[in-house]
């Protein structure tokens, strides 16, 4: 059996040149699927093009790091940084947060709750849900988001955890490839036993690939993971963009490579479907399609 093939864009909705290059990859046939930031800058505009393209999945893009609320800050006070009207500006800050359990639980459910619904009356039909700097690798943010995936009838969510074929595959990686493996080891399991997941009331993939190679993902890297993907139904997560006077606004670390990842997904994405023969390309909203529920979150290797 061939493999399935998410191709998201994460970050939809932060600038108008991150939502150009979306709306241009998915028109050329080389992504399928974006998720959207509930208070990026060019929110507006990624709505108008999500309902120009019908074709394009739209998950939500939940924000608990680096980021400002949807929620009045009076009511979700444990996720808020010094200023206490900003979330905490980093994922080593959230992480220790939440170690330390200084996190309400209740108040992720909250805020990711109210993120959700403003795409939703926006007119967005939300196919999945994923996390800003992958925080859903924790239990703690991992349980209320599959409560509110199901609560909210969202048919999926991004497995946050790369498969080790594909993350050895990352170039000049090393560092973050062992930071997202130990975090793997914290949450990996409470993930898979979400009740969510085991009966089959949410889906996901059996991994995301390209989780190391942020920063570093390019034509040369894209070739390897599709040369080394094994049967199976994976997200590629992926942050395209034009690094333009906008970006300049945006903290964000991921700037010039926005537009070496367009380009690569440019010129690559259509040679994988040349040269891997039955590999269908999807979006969340397709993933229950020709697929068996059990064995959610199995590794599969080549």
């Amino acid at each position: 059996m061939a493999p399935r093939l998410i191709i998201n864009a994460d970050d939809f909705g932060l600038t108008p040149g991150v939502n150009r290059a979306i709306a241009e990859l998915h028109r050329a046939g080389a992504l399928t699927s974006a998720t959207l930031m509930a208070t990026g800058a060019a929110f507006d505009d990624a709505v108008a093009i999500a309902h120009a393209n019908p074709s394009l999945g739209v998950g939500c893009h939940v924000v608990l790091t680096d980021g400002t609320p949807v929620s009045p800050p009076e009511s979700i006070p444990t996720l808020l940084g010094p200023d206490s009207k900003a979330f905490r500006p980093s994922l080593l800050d959230f992480m220790q947060a939440l170690l330390r359990g200084s996190i309400r639980e209740d108040e992720i459910e909250r805020e990711a709750l109210a993120q959700i619904e403003k795409l939703q009356r926006a007119g967005i039909g939300v196919t999945h849900l994923d996390t800003h700097k992958h925080t859903h690798l924790f239990p703690a943010v991992s349980r209320p988001l599959l409560r509110l995936a199901q609560r909210c009838s969202i048919p999926a969510v991004r497995n946050p955890f790369e498969p080790a074929w594909s993350s050895r595959l990352a170039p000049n990686a090393l560092v973050r490839r062992l930071q997202f493996h130990a975090l793997s080891i914290f949450g990996k399991k409470s993930f898979q036993s979400l009740p969510q997941l085991t009966h089959g009331h949410i889906l996901t993939t059996d991994g995301t690939i390209g989780i190391s190679a942020t920063g570093h993902l390019n034509a040369e890297s894209l070739r390897k993971i599709f040369h080394a993907m094994p049967e199976g139904t994976w997200e590629l997560v992926c942050h395209p963009g034009y690094n333009d006077a906008a970006l300049d606004d945006i903290a964000t670390r991921l700037r010039a490579t926005r537009e070496i990842e367009r380009e690569a997904l440019l010129s690559e994405i259509p040679q994988a479907i040349r040269t891997l023969p039955g590999l269908e390309l999807i979006h969340y909203g397709q993933i229950d399609e020709h697929r068996d529920k059990p064995g959610i979150g199995d590794e599969r290797l080549p």
